[in-house]
């Protein structure tokens, strides 16, 4: 090898060692200022070393920020308390705003089924929630048995009975006494508490008794009066004296009872419940696809299905085993369908379950983890405001309830439960409609979003291309001397 040669080279050496001491020590030191840049974030960020009351700028930050979160918040607590809850106090404010409706037939014919229909026509008794109407007996040719089937199949909310033979029985009994006389066989009220068991005792029989009640009074003043001067009282008196007392009287057939008190977890405060597990498995999925970065990495049309499989799948598990609960206490669900009446309770259930949480799903994308809560409150308020009373003697507002979702649950549950009149075909029909519903507006609002995170995602890109980094700045420095020195040696070589 040439002096030259190796002069050249040693020069190259020497160049590149010098370079790479250079560079050296400002690597060092800036690995220095970013390790104590760490340490000084690690000590104002250690529990103890921030108080709420500090008057430094990084203090009256921290704390300005959570007033600002904190009172916002309450305020919307506030402001919910003032337009969401009304709904339900709204509710019961005025029960009844309007009556029931009620049948009477006469099946009589005679004094007491002329003077009954005509004190009830009238609406006498005082405070009836009831409206009577007087309803020829020929359109009931089964006689009171077809007006209970009335009653049973919900084409009237409660019926009044004046039995055949009435007037004629009290007659024989003040002509010949007998000993085995009943007023109350005269009168027979039907109404089926299971339909609604806060319509039935605090509306339905409160007006029986109290109408019937009066009505009996008055037929008892009046035949009192009739015997006074007869000369059979006596003899009356001493053998029948029911028929002087209680000449007209009532018996009250609750055609359908709500007999079993474990059924109001499943007609009523389980379908809350339900809605709440809904609202956790809605948080449970939105945290499994954050860990697993699904709802980043996923296509859009994945997502979508991912998201509507995830909840068909998991409601239809958890309402398995919720129907089983309701089993492990004994609940009844044999009446109407027989051995099939589980079969058909889980798929009721199931059905209503995705119906009131799909809609949380639907939403939770545009709402977030911020807003779907208030929304959560919101449709409680809405589907159990309707699911207390009847809809009839609501204000008109609240005939949105045909259509809720709880309503019509409950609707079909009670039939199963207690064999009311079936419902489960139109309200599975109803509960389905809302599940359409939800898987039209999930993929809808989700596309949206997907769209509106993909452009915001664009201009960040396009503005960081030209914007170099530190370790980018480090890595072209390495490189370029690395390059003056190869091209450097290359060319002492090639002479």
């Amino acid at each position: 090898m040439s002096p030259a040669l190796n002069a050249s080279s040693s020069t190259s050496t020497a160049s590149a060692t010098s370079l790479s001491l250079r560079q050296h020590p400002a690597n060092k030191s800036q690995v220095d200022i970013d390790s104590s840049s760490v340490e000084d974030m690690k000590n104002k960020m250690a529990p103890g070393s921030r108080t709420f009351f500090e008057k430094s700028p990084e203090g009256a930050l921290a704390r300005s920020t959570y007033l600002k979160v904190f009172l916002g918040g309450t305020f919307m607590v506030i402001l919910m308390i003032f337009t969401i809850l009304p709904i339900y106090w709204g509710a019961l404010w005025k029960i009844p705003t309007r009556n029931l409706h009620g049948w009477v037939v006469d099946f009589d014919g005679g004094l007491i089924g002329q003077t009954v229909s005509q004190a009830l026509g009238s609406n006498q008794g005082g405070q009836s929630r009831v409206t009577w109407t007087v309803i020829p007996a020929a359109n009931f040719p089964g006689g009171p048995q077809e007006l209970s089937d009335a009653v049973r199949d919900e084409h009237i909310w409660t019926a009044v009975s004046i039995n055949p033979g009435s007037s004629s029985r009290l007659t024989a009994a003040l002509a010949a006494p007998n000993a085995s006389y009943d007023g109350s066989e005269v009168i027979t009220a039907y109404g089926v508490e299971a339909r609604n068991e806060n319509a039935f005792r605090s509306l339905i029989r409160p007006s029986l008794q109290g109408t019937l009640d009066a009505v009996s009074r008055t037929m008892a003043q009046r035949i009192a009066q009739n015997v006074a001067n007869s000369s059979s009282l006596a003899s009356i008196l001493a053998t029948s004296p029911q028929t002087i007392t209680s000449p007209v009287y009532y018996t009250i057939h609750n055609l359908i009872p709500y007999d079993q008190p474990v059924a109001t977890a499943s007609t009523f405060v389980g379908m809350l419940y339900q809605l709440i597990m809904g609202f956790f498995v809605v948080m449970i999925a939105q945290g499994a696809r954050e860990a697993s970065g699904y709802h980043k990495t996923l296509s859009t049309k994945g997502l979508i299905f991912l998201r509507l499989g995830s909840s068909f799948f998991a409601y239809f598990l958890i309402s398995l085993f919720y129907c089983l609960l309701n089993l492990a206490f004994k609940l009844d669900v044999t009446r109407k369908f027989g051995h099939a009446g589980f079969m058909v309770f889980w798929m009721v259930n199931y059905v209503g379950m995705l119906a009131v949480a799909l809609a949380l799903e639907s939403l939770f994308t545009l709402l977030t983890t911020r807003g779907i809560p208030f929304f959560m409150l919101l449709w409680i308020i809405i589907n159990l405001s309707v699911s207390i009373f009847p809809i009839e003697v609501m204000p008109s507002i609240f005939r949105y309830g045909y259509a809720a979702p709880f309503y019509n649950l409950s609707k079909a549950l009670r039939t199963i439960v207690f064999g009311t009149k079936n419902h489960v075909g139109q309200s599975v029909g109803i509960l389905i409609a809302w599940i359409a519903i939800s898987c039209i507006t999930l993929p809808l609002i989700q596309f949206l979003v997907r769209r509106n995170e993909t452009r915001a995602s664009v201009p960040n890109e396009e503005s960081g291309q030209g914007i170099p980094n530190e370790d980018s700045d480090k890595t072209l420095g390495h490189q370029q001397a690395g390059g003056v020195v190869n091209e450097k040696e290359k060319a002492e070589v090639a002479k």
